[in-house]
């Protein structure tokens, strides 16, 4: 098993920053694939980024390219999503995800996930 637990979520200004982290617990995390979601209100749960187990490896959603960042610490057991130049659609509950394996956008292939924390930019 492992215990994935959000947090950095907050209320922010359309143009402003911040930074989410993710605090893993349990099995080998540093062997985990780790992967960003988001769920808007009314809407379905969308890929955001991703980072192979190494770091090596990093993917993004067409929507954040540019503008977010995933890294990982695995000393640390944790991984970050740096959030730039955030826009009003990006509010959204973010999850944070892992599998054991590669990065996959599909949501259905992640075997767990954290509680998510809140994001809402204003515009």
């Amino acid at each position: 098993q492992v215990q994935l637990v959000e947090s950095g979520g907050g209320l922010v200004q359309a143009g402003g920053s911040l930074r989410l982290s993710c605090a893993a617990s349990g099995r080998t995390f540093s062997r985990y694939a780790t992967g960003w979601f988001r769920q808007a209100s009314g809407k379905e749960r969308e890929f955001v980024s991703a980072i192979s187990w190494s770091g090596q490896y990093t993917y993004y959603a067409d929507t954040v390219k540019g503008r977010f960042t995933i890294s990982r610490d695995n000393a640390k057991n944790t991984v970050y999503l740096q959030l730039n130049s955030l826009k009003p659609e990006d509010t959204a509950i973010y999850y944070c995800a892992a599998r054991y394996g590669g990065s996959t956008t599909d949501e259905r292939a992640w075997d767990y996930w954290g509680q998510g924390t809140q994001v809402t930019v204003s515009s």
